[in-house]
């Protein structure tokens, strides 16, 4: 456990928001946990997890101390004639995870390349893309505690997932440190390619035939590489707003005012409407407030263009909601956690 009083948090979000916490605790174990939360002066103190930070947006300096997950380690922990079962760290970047499943032989993570942030906080958003979430390759957790200090596992019932969507952001919200999560690959591996900008890239390849668990890893870095900014070049924090979900009715409306929107059906028979098009449909691409902007290849991405507050970039948020609103009805719901 390393400790820093105060600290900057500027290197450890993506959005690259330069904001103080009178506390940084670098936290390298569950052992770790327990003796801070031991400790007289530190245990009793307000505290926030943070993980990678990319699906977090600071605008103003913090009262709380924060816990910097740097759990590290991965293992295959159970071959199952139906799955393989792997355990990471919390601290793991996740894109690595990926990559390392499938070095090993362990496909099913593939669609989920090049998200950013660690595993820790995977579950907790429940993360997604192109046709998985991360619910559809979970088996369970740990985490800890942060009253009692005591380990508790979840299963994937228990984490109560949803659209970008856990437990972990209702009432355990900030109760808790997740120390290691298990992931379910199952066996016999089938690609998951249906989803529309993964489709047609396959549809483009100069030979029909089934993908394989690599040719879907790759492409998938290449369709993101294409419209997301590295985050480590430019400030961002990925998709900021979620794609909204309607009734059919609703979505009918939409089409009847604009038959361009690009909607998908869910198997409930809602539909979710493509955020980044909407935001587009009202013309914030390329346009800023500030020192934060929509990037220019993808509407649905805000962008720090060089020492933007977070005040800044939630203000151009908060205008982009308007738009949308104001056009379509529809309010759109941010991704990352606002604080």
């Amino acid at each position: 456990m390393l400790i820093e009083s105060p600290a900057n948090l500027k290197p450890y979000n993506s959005f690259g928001v330069a904001v103080q916490t009178p506390t940084l605790v670098r936290v390298h174990s569950a052992t770790d946990i327990r003796q801070l939360l031991a400790d007289p002066d530190l245990g009793p103190k307000d505290k926030l997890v943070l993980g990678g930070g990319s699906n977090m947006l600071f605008t103003r300096n913090l009262d709380s101390m924060v816990l910097k997950a740097e759990i590290k380690g991965k293992r295959l922990l159970e071959e199952r004639e139906d799955a393989w079962i792997v355990e990471v760290g919390a601290g793991e970047l996740w894109h690595d995870v990926v990559s390392w499943t499938l070095a090993n032989g362990w496909p099913g993570l593939e669609n989920l390349a090049l998200i950013p942030g660690t595993a820790g906080a995977a579950p907790v958003q429940n993360i997604g893309a192109y046709g998985i979430e991360l619910a559809d390759r979970f088996e369970s957790l740990d985490a800890v505690d942060l009253t009692t200090g005591h380990t508790i596992t979840l299963n994937k019932a228990k984490c109560q997932f949803a659209y970008r969507h856990s437990v972990f952001k209702s009432w355990l919200a900030g109760k808790t440190m997740v120390t290691h999560v298990r992931l379910r690959l199952p066996r016999p591996w089938q690609p998951v390619a249906d989803y529309r900008d993964l489709a047609l890239a396959l549809e483009r390849r100069p030979i029909q035939r089934d993908p394989s668990a690599q040719e879907i890893y790759e492409l998938v870095c290449d369709i993101r590489r294409s419209k997301l900014p590295d985050p480590a070049v430019i400030g961002n924090a990925g998709s900021f707003f979620k794609n909204p979900i309607v009734t059919e009715e609703q979505c009918r409306d939409i089409i009847g005012r604009d038959p361009a929107v690009v909607f998908y059906e869910l198997p409930d028979g809602r539909f979710k409407l493509a955020a980044g098009w909407l935001i587009d449909a009202c013309g914030w691409k390329g346009k800023f407030i500030g020192q934060a902007s929509v990037y220019d290849k993808q509407a649905l991405v805000l962008i720090n263009l060089g020492g933007a507050s977070g005040a800044e970039i939630l203000t151009l948020s908060q205008a982009i909601q308007e738009s949308v609103y104001g056009r379509f009805g529809i309010r759109l719901e941010p991704e990352p956690v606002i604080l």
